[in-house]
């Protein structure tokens, strides 16, 4: 999706529906600043406002996405361009995640470590050398936690039996045997137990 376009588009309905930018932030519950960035192609409008948006500035969500008043005769593709779109981007954030989840881990190992070595090797009083272990297992597994919780929303585990693929709760991935990221879990879709792989799109 071209921000720069539908920041222009959004600009232009505005403008048409007599709005300035911050008449617009009001009705919205956003700051005119939120508005601007959208108008000048440096963010887009969070999906949960969407909706809102466009009632407001008489358009639909697909001319929305596209930039442009979309023609009945054009309609259904550029919906599914758009669509396309959407799920891009989502695998590139999810595979961005991965990455994250993937620092997140070897930082927190690495800060255990040390402060485990600090605290072990350094001269200092018994109650700070406790307290910097009792730190880094803190730190460690807090750690663990947002590692663990990245790999559960980004992408999707897939069914050895049926091939469903589908987001398990945070509870189930972190009960299931792993080798690396697959996991031994139940599938919604067939109820049966396999080895899933994390696989980035739905289809």
């Amino acid at each position: 999706m071209d921000q720069v376009k539908i920041g222009k588009f959004i600009a232009d309905c505005r403008k048409k529906t007599n709005l300035t930018q911050m008449q617009l932030a009001e009705k919205l519950n956003i700051t005119d600043r939120a508005i601007s960035k959208w108008e000048t192609g440096k963010s887009l409008p969070d999906s949960s406002i969407m909706l809102e948006l466009c009632d407001i500035l008489g358009i639909s969500v697909n001319d929305l996405l596209c930039g442009e008043i979309v023609t009945m005769a054009n309609y259904n593709k550029e919906l599914e361009n758009n669509l396309l779109e959407i799920i891009k981007q989502k695998e590139q954030a999810d595979k961005r995640l991965l990455s994250i989840e993937v620092f997140i881990g070897i930082t927190a190992i690495i800060v255990l470590f040390a402060l485990i070595f600090v605290a072990a090797f350094i001269q200092m009083e018994t109650w700070l050398r406790i307290s910097l272990i009792v730190f880094g297992f803190i730190l460690f597994w807090a750690g663990c936690f947002y590692a663990l919780r990245i790999e559960q929303v980004a992408g999707y585990y897939e069914c050895a039996h049926c091939k469903h693929r589908h987001v398990p709760t945070y509870k189930a991935v972190n009960m299931a045997m792993h080798m690396g990221r697959t996991r031994y879990i139940r599938c919604p879709q067939c109820g049966k137990n396999s080895w899933q792989k994390k696989v980035l799109s739905k289809d």
